[in-house]
């Protein structure tokens, strides 16, 4: 894992990589204003008349805990891809919609502060692990939105 940059890399690494391998099932990808509120990668079909939203988070270990905030009411996006081992040279993603982000969350209060967590047990599945079909590909032209 590179040192310098520390989570922020790690972070730009996920976020391409999922990008990387949306591109290659036919989406057009674009990355969003970096640290905004709202989803890491816009992804739109071949026709332009599918769009997803997709969260991206990124971690450089492979089998963390994910932090969610101090909130999951307002999560974001048609699809989250965790991306695991990431800055390495083997990356592992798993996709999940944020309804199941929502409720597989885990909430932690420490000292009166309330945080969210997705524990490594609730992610890290066959379920969810590598399951791009889950988004569908964006060079199908019956696809319907």
């Amino acid at each position: 894992m590179p040192r310098q940059g520390g989570t922020q890399v790690v972070g730009n690494v996920g976020m391409y990589f999922a990008a990387y391998r949306l591109s290659l099932m036919g989406w057009n990808v674009m990355p969003t204003a970096r640290n905004a509120r709202g989803v890491d990668l816009l992804a739109y079909d071949v026709t332009a008349h599918t769009y997803k939203g997709i969260q991206v988070k990124a971690l450089s270990k492979p089998k963390p805990p994910v932090p969610l905030g101090k909130s999951i009411e307002t999560f974001m996006g048609d699809f989250w891809i965790i991306v695991t081992n990431a800055a390495t040279s083997a990356p592992v993603c798993f996709i999940m919609t944020p309804d199941e982000v929502k409720r597989l969350a885990h909430r932690g209060e420490k000292d009166g502060r309330v945080s969210y967590w997705l524990q490594p047990n609730k992610y890290h599945t066959d379920e969810f692990r590598e399951k791009w079909d889950r988004i569908g590909r964006g060079d199908d032209a019956t696809l319907d939105g």
